[in-house]
């Protein structure tokens, strides 16, 4: 039997050790500029050590030392994760890792993406979210400059006692939703959203506020979920995703402004749909990962079907009425959105 209490301490208390201090890059000569990066994660997460830490290091050898970037994980500079956009768009920061899913209804456009069943593999869908927000999101991010667009993997349900196979596993089941969409979804499963930022999941969890989570394999080792958890349910492969939430990395566009022209040259050089792919490459790496981890922790790794995703997707299309509404409303054309967004995702599948 799992002592909860003691994995709960345990897990709060290696995440509170790794609050010391910001991951400085070493740098032989003074930088001419400097730009401080902030995001959510304690620095133990595979996107601060194995991404961000080796981006920071690229953009100052591109630079030769001229640009050097500061990386404070865990929210370190204060706030929450829902005000990272405000904070680099009010100067706060200069870089911050963002998911428009925080602030429901302000980026309508790249939360598209979280809609359910909108994921194929996080590569794939990375470019296909990149390509949308050309097309649709530019406005979305005045005041600020996109550097990349990415996506996770499809999120698999993470459950304390109940192996789900169905919809008539779900029924009474608190899940942690995602994102609203998801939770809309999970609604008319029988199941009962709960939200709140995945930086309290090993709370919910191990108080029983909620039954499962859904959540990509690759958010599990950080947190421990695995010691939390009994089943990861996910759906059959040739199934797209359950969901999967668009991830923003913005920087201020003063501080990019402000950059010489060949510095502004570097950062450009480093972002784009090219960085974007990249991330999304890498999640797909941290997902097996992550995967393999669940498994080596003996948690039983269950399969919905083909035919039950299917009902699923069926119960989701007044999720997808609604969101074109209000895609609408925000002065979109809601169908022409959802519709690339589709032709975007079987492009790349």
């Amino acid at each position: 039997m799992r002592n909860t209490l003691t994995t709960r301490r345990a897990v709060l208390a290696g995440l509170g050790a790794t609050l010391a201090a910001p991951a400085f890059i070493r740098n032989a000569k003074a930088a001419e500029v400097t730009l401080r990066l902030h995001h959510f994660l304690p620095p133990v997460a595979p996107m601060h050590s194995k991404f961000f830490v080796p981006w920071a290091q690229e953009l100052m050898d591109a630079t030769n030392g001229a640009i050097e970037v500061q990386i404070f994980p865990a929210m370190q500079l204060g706030g929450k994760p829902p005000q990272l956009a405000d904070q680099v768009k009010k100067g706060i920061v200069d870089i911050a890792w963002a998911l428009p899913t925080y602030t429901p209804g302000r980026y309508p456009v790249a939360e598209t993406m979280g809609l359910p069943f909108m994921v194929t593999n996080a590569e794939k869908t990375s470019v296909a979210v990149h390509e949308l927000m050309d097309e649709f999101g530019g406005a979305e991010y005045a005041g600020m400059k996109p550097l990349a667009f990415w996506s996770h993997d499809g999120g698999k349900l993470h459950m304390r006692d109940t192996a789900v196979r169905t919809s008539a596993d779900l029924q009474g089941k608190k899940i942690r939703s995602p994102n609203s969409a998801f939770g809309e979804l999970l609604t008319s499963l029988g199941a009962e959203p709960v939200f709140f930022p995945v930086t309290e999941m090993v709370v919910g969890l191990s108080n029983g506020v909620i039954d499962g989570c859904c959540l990509p394999y690759e958010v599990v080792p950080p947190f421990k979920l695995q010691e939390l958890t009994k089943f990861s349910c996910e759906a059959a492969p040739a199934a797209r995703g359950l969901y999967a939430n668009t991830n923003t990395l913005l920087m201020n566009e003063r501080s990019y402004e402000g950059l010489s022209d060949d510095l502004r040259g570097a950062v450009d050089a480093a972002s784009g749909i090219g960085l974007s792919r990249r991330i999304g490459k890498t999640f797909d790496e941290f997902e097996a990962v992550g995967r393999n981890i669940v498994e080596k922790n003996g948690n039983e790794i269950v399969e919905i079907s083909l035919e039950e995703i299917a009902k699923w997707d069926e119960a989701a299309q007044p999720v997808y009425a609604n969101w074109e509404t209000r895609l609408n409303d925000a002065g979109h054309d809601g169908a022409a959105v959802i519709a690339r967004a589709n032709e975007l995702l079987d492009k790349g599948a």
